[in-house]
Formats: structure tokens, C-alpha cells, sequence
């Protein structure tokens, strides 16, 4: 029955003519034309409750005035310059980033994945440095996600991701995420660094046990290898504290940001820590557009804020109120198997008899004009705007327990 309500409300006209696009989305049929807060609205003006905020990229909701108060005044004097010259602007985010973490230095790009390549040049680098010429194998994690160019692609241990591209970029191996001996019996003597998701957002928003990230920093400081972590959909405050991996009681020797980062402008970021701040020379990696004064100063004005008011704490407090509300549906469903997650980073997976109706429920829920996605064909995500409150969480939870009722 769900599937085929969810069918029928599917089919819709649309205003624009999307002909010319690739075809490497499948978009919910609606148009969404403007936001404010935890808000869309489509060209048709009808209003939704946003808990994708772009796929965890909107940490202080759509069209946020500081940011847009940022991004106007710097449009006005000055959009780009290239990195031939300073930027005043992106050395303040740096600074901003350095000073809340473990960094050192920053080398700024326009997305994950850009960022993600940058950390295996530095991977590499380190290992021909400390071992010689053939160090350059990098262990990641099954169910694993960091992006879809062809180094980022070969670090992501998805076949399907993978598959139809040909040979993936070598010098990768893949152990099961969370198992501290597989990664021990996986690093040789041409190991040259280990970069993991302090949580497997992609991958079905999946937590590793509470030793696992401090038992990678202590195998890794054992072998002399980089502990770099992807924190592209963990970061900024996601998880309620500005980096995940504060909550480990960990720092690593690198990071990768984006999503975010600035506030929906792309922008991504590789911070390195002491022990590799120095792998980099002028003409070893570059961006053309990488922090430029329009994305540098969209990112100041997400990290001040989300630094000075009382982001992090919200998204802590609504986030285990969330938790708790999504596991009073986890006990009233069987097919709920598990809610987890850590902040507004929160996945909800189901045993269903086919992917169909997961879909289903995520389209259904669209109908009830709230915004969530689906992931790994079984996981319900949602990543809402960290400034929601109680009562967002409550409307969600109450139309996805009408939702879910048509399938029990």
C-alpha cells in the first residue's frame, strides 16, 4: 500500500526543463526555489521541513544572516584573486580552524573530495619520506565513503561505487571497520597512513565502538604512519562538538572538512597537524578557486557562529532528544533494527523486505512535506540544520511513526 502511494504522489509536472543535465542524479520531483532556518520552499510555495539540510551541509539552516550578511559584503569587494596573491580572509579561517583543533596548517579546496586527494598526496609523501619510495599503501575501511574522483573513488571500499570505472588508483587496502586486529595485520612495511570516517555517515551512519579510534591512534603512532580522518560529513559540529573526534578523547596527524564548512559555498579544507606541516612545498598541490575571499568569508562566519552562540550545546541537546524519540519507534516496530548515531547525525535502520519500500517511506514523508534520505538502501539519515528545536523533532517523529504504521 505505502509503495504505491508513494508512486502516484510522485508523479508531478515540473516548471523547469532539466534535459540538459546529465544524468547522474535521480531528484525528488520537486523544485526548491528558497529557505530560511530548517526551512524549503518549492516554486509552487509550498513549505518543507528540511531534514537533509543538504546533505548535512546547512548546520545553521538555509540563508543563516550572518552568513548571508558575510557573503554580500565580501561579493561587493572582492570575489576572487586566485592563490597567486594573499587573502587575508582565508588566513582568518585557517587561524580559526588551527586554533580549535590540532592544526597546524590548512590547505583549502572547493569539496571533499578535492580535499580527500590532497590527504592521499600528503599520505604518499609521508610515506616515501619516513620509508622510501614504495611506502605509499593507505588502509581505509569497508563501507567507507570519500568521495567519487578516481583517488578518492579507489579509497572508497564500495564496489558499487566502483564498479564500471575500471582499475582503481593502487596502493589501497580495506579492513572491516572497527576491528583494531584486521587493522594491525594490514599495515607493512609500506604502509605509509590509515583515513577513516570517525563515523560512517555514507556508509549508514554506522559508530564504531568507543576504543576503536583511540586503539587506531596508538596502532598508528606504533608504525610511524599517518592517522588522517575524513571528517567531510562529521565535522563542523555535526556530532556536538566541532570535530568528532574530540569526543574519542583523540587528535589525529590530519582531517579532512567540507559540507559544513561554509555554509553551502564550496569549500573544502585538509588540516594537518605538526607532523606533516611540512610535506608540502609551493608546486606540490594547488587550487584555482580554493579559498577564495567569497568562500573564505561565508567560512568565517559559519565557524564564529557556530563557535560564539550555543550551536554545539543544541545540537548535543536535541540530538539525544531525537535518539530517544526515534528509539520509542525502534520498540513499537519490529522492522526497525537500530536508531545510532552521535548529535544530528542519526541513522535509523530498517529490515524490510525490499529497498522499495524504504524509498517509499522517504517519499511518503515528502508528501508530509518533511525532508529526510535514504541510505545504503536501508537507513533512514537525518542530518537536519543543528539549530532545530524540540518541537522540528517532534513533527518529524510524528509523521514517521503514520508513515511506518502502514507497513507494520
Amino acid at each position: 500500500m505505502l509503495k504505491d502511494e508513494a508512486k502516484r504522489n510522485s508523479e508531478s509536472s515540473l516548471k523547469y526543463d532539466y534535459g540538459h543535465l546529465m544524468n547522474t542524479y535521480s531528484p525528488a520531483p520537486i523544485e526548491m526555489e528558497r529557505g530560511e532556518g530548517p526551512y524549503l520552499w518549492d516554486v509552487e510555495g509550498e513549505r518543507y521541513l528540511d531534514f537533509v539540510a543538504g546533505i548535512a551541509v546547512m548546520n545553521l539552516g538555509h540563508s543563516h544572516p550572518k552568513v548571508v550578511e558575510a557573503v554580500k559584503e565580501q561579493a561587493e569587494r572582492l570575489v576572487h584573486v586566485s592563490n597567486l596573491y594573499r587573502i587575508p580572509r582565508q588566513a582568518v579561517v585557517a587561524d580559526l580552524i588551527c586554533d580549535s583543533s590540532f592544526g597546524a596548517k590548512c590547505f583549502f579546496a572547493n569539496s571533499g573530495a578535492e580535499a580527500i586527494e590532497a590527504a592521499i598526496k600528503l599520505a604518499r609523501r609521508f610515506g616515501i619520506r619516513e620509508k622510501g619510495e614504495d611506502a605509499i599503501e593507505i588502509i581505509t575501511a569497508d563501507g567507507s565513503f570519500h568521495g567519487r574522483t578516481m583517488g578518492a573513488m579507489a579509497a572508497t571500499a564500495q564496489t558499487k561505487i566502483q564498479k564500471g570505472f575500471g582499475p582503481m588508483t593502487p596502493g589501497f587496502n580495506y579492513v572491516p571497520y572497527g576491528n583494531l586486529q584486521a587493522l594491525e595485520e594490514a599495515i607493512t612495511e609500506n604502509s605509509a597512513a590509515v583515513i577513516l570516517e570517525p563515523i560512517q555517515g555514507e556508509g549508514g551512519v554506522v559508530v564504531p565502538p568507543d576504543y576503536y579510534l583511540a586503539g587506531v591512534r596508538e596502532i598508528t603512532n606504533c608504525e610511524n604512519i599517518l592517522m588522517i580522518l575524513d571528517e567531510i560529513q562529521t565535522g563542523m559540529g555535526r556530532t556536538g562538538t566541532l570535530f568528532a573526534y574530540e569526543a574519542f578523547g583523540i587528535e589525529p596527524d590530519a582531517m579532512v572538512l567540507a559540507k559544513g564548512l561554509a555554509g553551502g559555498f564550496p569549500m573544502g579544507a585538509l588540516v594537518v597537524g605538526k607532523k606533516g606541516a611540512d610535506l608540502f612545498s609551493p608546486g606540490d598541490h594547488a587550487s584555482t578557486f580554493g579559498g577564495n575571499p567569497f568562500v573564505s568569508a561565508a567560512a568565517e562566519a559559519v565557524i564564529t557562529t557556530t563557535l560564539e552562540e550555543r550551536i554545539l550545546e543544541n545540537c548535543r541537546e536535541v540530538g539525544d532528544y531525537f535518539m530517544k524519540k526515534l528509539g520509542g519507534l525502534a520498540d513499537k516496530f519490529d522492522f526497525v533494527k537500530e536508531v545510532r548515531g552521535k548529535g544530528l547525525l542519526i541513522g535509523m535502520e530498517l529490515e524490510l523486505a525490499d529497498k522499495e519500500t524504504a524509498v517509499a517511506i522517504v517519499d511518503e514523508m515528502r508528501e508530509k512535506k518533511i525532508l529526510i534520505n535514504l541510505v545504503q538502501g536501508r537507513v533512514l539519515r537525518f542530518t537536519p540544520p543543528l539549530i532545530i528545536e524540540k518541537s522540528h523533532v517532534d513533527e518529524v517523529v510524528t509523521a514517521l511513526d503514520d508513515v511506518l504504521s502502514k507497513i507494520a
